[in-house]
């Protein structure tokens, strides 16, 4: 048998076993309600981004960009069992962060937008403080 003949039937059967076990490896259909935190109404059109997190807490390459619809509801299937950082942005909102671990074959997860913070100025009067007193 010619040398390069094996190492090609070698590389296929490696790739065939390669899939079988992706196969094999359970995935979990996650759901997505991202409501808004001060009345509880759907937020459409937010973007939910899914990566995978290696056992370092390192985030890996790849992930998938989901957009939740009208009732702020988006859903994946296909999701593998492990780590799972997932972050939602909307216009107007805090950017959400969270770290998930994904081990069951089915996934709820309610994620409550919040409204920007004010900023605090040294610059500004803030009735609290007493004229004499200088911010730290």
């Amino acid at each position: 048998m010619d040398v390069g003949l094996a190492l090609s039937m070698l590389a296929v059967g490696a790739a065939a076993q390669r899939d079988r076990r992706a196969e094999e490896e359970p995935t979990a259909a996650i759901s997505f309600l991202v409501l808004k935190d001060d009345n509880g109404k759907p937020v459409r059109n937010a973007a939910v981004i899914m990566h995978p997190v290696n056992s370092r807490g390192k985030q890996q390459r790849g992930g998938m960009e989901l957009k939740t619809d009208s009732e702020g509801k988006s859903s994946f299937d296909g999701v593998p069992y492990g780590k799972l950082r997932v972050q939602v942005l909307a216009q107007g909102f805090q950017t959400f962060g969270e770290d998930y671990d994904v081990n069951q074959a089915k996934m709820d997860l309610t994620i409550k937008l919040k409204r920007p913070q004010g900023q605090y100025s040294v610059y500004e009067d803030h009735p609290s403080q007493k004229k004499d007193d200088k911010p730290h």
